[in-house]
């Protein structure tokens, strides 16, 4: 009985795996129906002695529960198949897209971002931009934050398994700039940066916009004048 049960098994896996659709229903009807193959073999278990019934019932058990798991792995195959054969008949994915460039639309912190830069590169301002993964050095400690200070708490600050931090602000771009160049420097840096703030009024990722101007002969009256042209020019010209 044993050996019969072995080979329902194994014709019935190798005629699952060859079926389609329709021959998939007629094979689980055949095989795990109240009428099928593996219930014949079960209503014979009261014929048995009591050691033959417990082996023959485990294993008539084990190949329905295979057989079932064959139908549904076969069944999800045919399907995944029907799918790919109606896609590749209806869309072509190596056709040129149809709404054009003009459908999509910039995000509007990109936009802010933008026109801030706008502003600035009219006034000579290069664009200077950094990592966002930083070191200690860059973030702090070249800014004269001391060790102590709040601001490198973890409770402030994104700090990596590694040492390195998510950078708070975007001054670190304004270290690497006048480290890797000579005076006169008039230069932003617009980027997005990260604290350890989430609430209602805060998010852990924000952005920033700084400037920096290192040249002869400036003054605070020169900070003034241009934070007033930016206010004009990004709020009307009524802005004070």
């Amino acid at each position: 009985m044993l050996d019969r049960l072995e080979k329902l098994e194994a014709d019935g896996l190798a005629a699952i795996a060859a079926a389609d659709r329709d021959a998939l229903e007629a094979l689980r009807v055949a095989y795990l129906g109240k009428q099928g193959h593996v219930a014949q073999i079960l209503r014979t278990l009261g014929q048995l002695p009591k050691e033959e019934r417990k082996v023959l019932g485990q294993g008539a058990n084990r190949v329905k529960g295979r057989l079932a798991q064959a139908i549904a792995q076969r069944e999800r195959s045919l399907a995944a198949e029907a799918l790919e054969a109606e896609l590749s008949e209806r869309l072509d994915l190596s056709l040129p897209g149809t709404l054009g460039s003009d459908q999509g639309v910039a995000h509007p912190l990109r936009r802010v971002q933008d026109e801030i830069t706008a502003i600035f590169t009219r006034l000579g301002y290069q664009v200077a931009s950094g990592p966002e993964v930083e070191d200690d050095w860059h973030n702090f400690s070249a800014l004269n934050i001391p060790p102590d200070h709040p601001a490198r708490d973890m409770q402030d600050t994104f700090y990596l398994e590694d040492g390195r931090l998510l950078r708070t602000h975007t001054s670190p771009v304004q270290i690497r700039s006048m480290l890797e160049n000579s005076p006169p420097l008039r230069l932003i840096a617009p980027g997005a940066v990260y604290r350890c703030d989430a609430d209602v009024t805060h998010s852990p990722m924000f952005h920033q916009v700084e400037g920096l101007l290192v040249d002869r002969d400036i003054s605070f009256a020169h900070l003034k004048g241009t934070l007033a042209h930016f206010a004009r020019e990004m709020f009307g010209p009524q802005t004070k």
